[in-house]
């Protein structure tokens, strides 16, 4: 039945097992083992809710040709409903049992080609925990052993949601899991079709910052000396520093007459319009930072032949639940965006969530005074006017109200937004008094953000204003990831393809002709999850949208 749980699995080998949910032998219909193409053919049929243990299911079967439409990701589930990112099937198994998670096997080394199959016995022991040899992917042995790992996936699918009320529609909690388990096939997606880029642009850009292709390790030396040589030109007669070393580059600016307690950007921006040996070191960083990190290398091990840049894709990083990725995709210099161009015939649509956190706040307070502010495409301006200041002064109070600034402009300004918006700010107050005191704090979509406790002064202090900002956070990415999944789904009938999800933003590669119809979908698709995610339907969100062909030229 579409959208009924369904327990599946993939060996390595191809070989897929399903667990039909519904009736039969032990409460479950019998296992069924297929090929992938068999599998993608039954999705199509029955669209059931795939319980998987992990995105591995999914990027095994888009490796054979098949992408599956939603999931009930048992990992991703467990790190939203326990917190942490320790989800492996044998913790898992352990915590849905109600069994010491101290003496969960050690997973071990992989089963070798001279392991027998009997070994692998039933998937759990006398002690009630998963056998290592099934965890460590003795599962994957015989299609009856693949059958059994299917089946347990369900089991484990269904112990969570009766443990999290049954997860059924109508709440934000509910809604979180599913869209939480689904971009785990989106993150198995932008791991396989990958960025695009154009080689040609991006070794021009190279070249440009941080010097020709190096021949050999000897040139690269000489490349590197160049490099150095534009900033110290600017030092004081017969000074010289290794400008790797933040030790030596105090030093060298203390010979300039600029003395700074430690070399970081924020404390040697102030000196770059008086200073060329500041400003040259400032431009130095950046070339380097992109030589050593995003340089040819760089390049090499993650652009294919095919003109897209692939890295792994989570689709939580920890408390905050914001989807990340490896290769340095979430870090990329904006300057490389250039390179970032859409395929011929082709452009991205880019979207960016407008003044996202401020507009969170306001829906998961329930604050009616700051919901109304949202309605205004910027939305400070509203506040400037209940708070009697500027449009720059309210933005700070804002900001400074989420991340628990009680100094300086920040603080004063704060102190207004307690008397202009009390609902706001007790739902700020209330979190960072349970995160001083220890306790964990759980999101508006039900993510666990646990919390130490004890420390000194400094260290509670610092612990309440995580645990505020931690909520919006939170909430903000579980927004944004709802948002993703829902143009995913809607965006296949356009052919459109989401290439990047970056914190706040989406780039969607689709047909030019097709532009404008996904530049609608995508905001649709906003609006129709802001109704899932807010049903008071009082909160307004944004994003500004364009479709461009090089990434670079999108505003913002």
């Amino acid at each position: 039945m579409r959208g009924e749980l369904a327990g599946i699995a993939v060996a390595p080998d191809g070989t897929v097992a399903i667990a039909p949910g519904g009736a039969g032998p032990g409460g479950h219909s019998p296992g069924r083992i297929m090929t992938i193409a068999e599998a993608g053919a039954y999705d199509e049929a029955f669209r059931p809710r795939w319980a998987t243990w992990s995105q591995a299911t999914a990027r095994r079967l888009i490796a054979g040709g098949v992408r599956v439409s939603t999931c009930w990701d048992v990992a991703a589930v467990h790190r939203l409903a326990h917190g942490g990112l320790r989800a492996d099937p044998g913790y898992v198994w352990a915590g849905l049992r109600g069994l010491p998670l101290d003496k969960v096997p050690a997973t071990g080394a992989e089963p070798d080609l001279f392991s027998s199959l009997e070994e692998t016995g039933e998937p759990a022991g006398a002690d009630g925990h998963l056998r290592p040899e099934w965890t460590r992917g003795g599962w994957a042995r015989t299609p009856g052993t693949v059958a059994a790992w299917a089946a347990l996936a369900l089991q484990a699918a269904e112990l969570q949601r009766q443990a999290l009320g049954g997860g059924k529609a109508g709440d934000a909690g509910a809604a979180t899991i599913r869209s939480e388990s689904t971009v785990e096939l989106l993150c198995a997606e932008l791991a396989a079709d990958g960025l695009p880029v154009d080689r040609a642009a991006a070794e021009n850009l190279l070249s440009a910052i941080a010097g020709p292709r190096p021949r050999d390790e000897r040139d690269a030396a000489a490349i590197r000396a160049r490099r150095d040589a534009v900033v110290l030109r600017h030092a004081p007669a017969g000074a010289s520093a290794d400008l790797r070393s933040p030790g030596q580059v105090r030093t060298l600016l203390a010979a300039a007459g600029i003395d700074v307690p430690d070399t970081r950007a924020h404390r040697l921006e102030e000196f770059s319009s008086s200073s060329p040996l500041v400003a040259a070191l400032l431009e130095w960083r950046k070339a380097e930072r992109i030589s050593t990190t995003y340089g040819y290398s760089w390049l090499d091990s993650h652009l294919g032949d095919d003109g897209r840049l692939r890295g792994e894709w989570t689709g939580c990083d920890g408390a905050a639940g914001r989807m990340t990725a490896s290769a340095g995709l979430h870090n990329m210099p904006a300057v490389l965006r250039r390179a970032v161009i859409a395929d011929e015939g082709h452009v991205f649509v880019r979207a960016d969530l407008g003044q996202i956190e401020p507009r969170v706040l306001a829906a998961v307070s329930g604050d009616r005074a700051l919901a109304a502010a949202t309605r205004a495409d910027d939305m400070y301006q509203p506040v400037a006017r209940e708070l009697g200041v500027d449009r720059p002064v309210a933005k700070v109070a804002m900001i400074a109200a989420m991340y628990g600034q009680t100094t300086g402009h920040g603080g004063a300004a704060a102190r207004r937004m307690r008397q202009a918006y009390p609902v706001a700010m007790g739902y700020l107050d209330r979190a960072d008094a349970e995160a001083r005191a220890g306790r964990d704090l759980r999101t508006y979509g039900g993510r666990l953000v646990r919390m130490a406790s004890g420390g000194t002064p400094a260290q509670v202090a610092g612990r309440g204003r995580y645990g505020r900002n931690a909520l919006i956070q939170g909430a903000a990415a579980e927004l944004f990831k709802m948002w993703a999944v829902t143009v995913r789904s809607r965006g296949q009938a356009l052919g459109a393809e989401i290439v990047m999800c970056l914190h706040d933003e989406l780039l969607v590669h689709v047909a030019s002709e097709k532009a404008e119809a996904a530049a609608r979908l995508v905001a649709d698709c906003l609006d129709e999850t802001a109704r899932w995610w807010t049903p008071r339907g009082n909160v307004r969100f944004i994003a500004d949208i364009a479709a461009v062909r090089c990434w670079a030229d999108a505003k913002g």
